[in-house]
């Protein structure tokens, strides 16, 4: 990885309410192209879940201005498309298919399309909110209920889930700050900076919000994400093709996909974490940056305490919580964060991102500096 961009990411309704998908992405595939000085990618492989139907990386890629002969792939891994567009990319360049490849996510919330079940024995078409994630005999619980279960079944309380909000705001509005997230945005015209951050959030205020999900449950609208849109890019090349640059980057070592119990997706990065680590010989201790999709905080947490991960490692410049998650596209987002921890700012050598799948998957990415 040679290159990492991304949009600022916007709430949905506000203001990216009216940029389609494919308008999100195109500005991102064209800045981390011409970041790496890749004219013509091999590929062009886009996370994608709720959009428009089609090939969403074709689109997004021509209207990119791409040239006609470049293949587009959408991937659809719900919340773990864009980290799956990472590996896609990165066995491309690896099986030597491509030695360059823009990988990505994008998602625009406020305009994906409204769908409905076909009408039968003469009824009304149904409109439905998502797809199953799961058969309903094995458990389909949608996503803000299963973090309710999550923080029962591993004593996550609410306290805890607050303060690691509140943090996760402290963190972003401190790199914002700092103009950390400034080489990595691609500015809209309708939106420079992130619009979810909340630079006056205190314990107090989330103290009094209601459960949003399950009555006596602990997850509020506070320590849980926001529906976003937004859209992230990478350009991958081969290890060749970067000496011969002389340019750092990220190597994508290695990389695992696990499954859970449907029941409790949020733990999906587990298995997967654990699993990675131990095949590549790599401990907690030997990550300097780690990145897990703040979709909740009780899911972050319970994910912490099951691996033996200090929470406090985590997303150390600001999360999914304050920053937002862009379904699609989140983890490729994680994927940017990391490129300017690691390579932008001459930072530690292994670095991991994980991110939580509804169905009960979840995937994890070992990433090291290079050059």
């Amino acid at each position: 990885m040679v290159a990492a961009r991304r949009s600022p990411i916007g709430t949905a309704g506000l203001s990216l309410r009216d940029v389609t998908v494919d308008e999100l992405a195109a500005p991102v595939l064209r800045a981390a192209a011409d970041d790496a000085g890749v004219a013509t990618p091999g590929h062009v492989v886009l996370g994608n879940c709720m959009g428009p139907g089609g090939n969403v990386a074709r689109v997004s890629s021509l209207r990119a201005g791409f040239e006609v002969t470049v293949p587009g792939m959408t991937v659809d891994l719900q919340c773990g498309s864009g980290l799956a567009a990472v590996t896609t990319a990165a066995a491309l360049v690896a099986s030597g298919t491509a030695d360059a490849v823009i990988a990505g996510g994008a998602e625009s919330a406020s305009t994906a399309p409204w769908r409905l079940w076909p009408p039968s024995e003469g009824a009304e078409p149904q409109r439905y909110s998502r797809a199953p994630f799961a058969p309903s005999d094995l458990g389909d619980p949608d996503m803000g209920p299963a973090a309710d279960d999550v923080a029962r079944r591993f004593g996550i309380t609410r306290e805890r889930q607050d303060a690691y909000a509140v943090r996760s705001h402290e963190r972003a509005c401190a790199t914002a700050a700092s103009g950390a997230f400034d080489a990595e945005l691609v500015p809209r015209p309708e939106l420079g900076h992130d619009e979810r951050v909340r630079s006056r959030l205190s314990l107090d205020t989330l103290s009094r919000l209601r459960p949003a999900f399950s009555p006596g449950g602990t997850v509020t609208a506070g320590n849980a994400c926001g529906v976003n849109d937004g859209a992230a890019a990478l350009a991958m090349v081969s290890e060749e093709r970067r000496r011969a640059d002389g340019i750092p980057g990220l190597t994508v070592r290695d990389w695992e996909t696990a499954g859970v119990d449907p029941r409790l997706p949020g733990v999906g990065p587990v298995p997967a974490i654990s699993n990675l680590l131990r095949r590549n010989g790599v401990g907690l201790g030997d990550l300097g940056a780690v990145e897990i999709n703040e979709a909740f905080a009780a899911q972050v947490l319970a994910c912490c305490d099951a691996l033996g991960l200090d929470e406090h490692l985590v997303c150390s410049e600001g999360g999914a919580l304050a920053l937002g998650h862009p379904w699609g596209a989140s983890g490729a987002v994680l994927s940017v964060r990391l490129f300017s921890r690691l390579v932008r700012a001459d930072g530690p050598g292994l670095a991991l991102a994980a991110i939580a799948v509804g169905g009960g998957q979840g995937v994890a990415v070992l990433f090291e500096r290079v050059g």
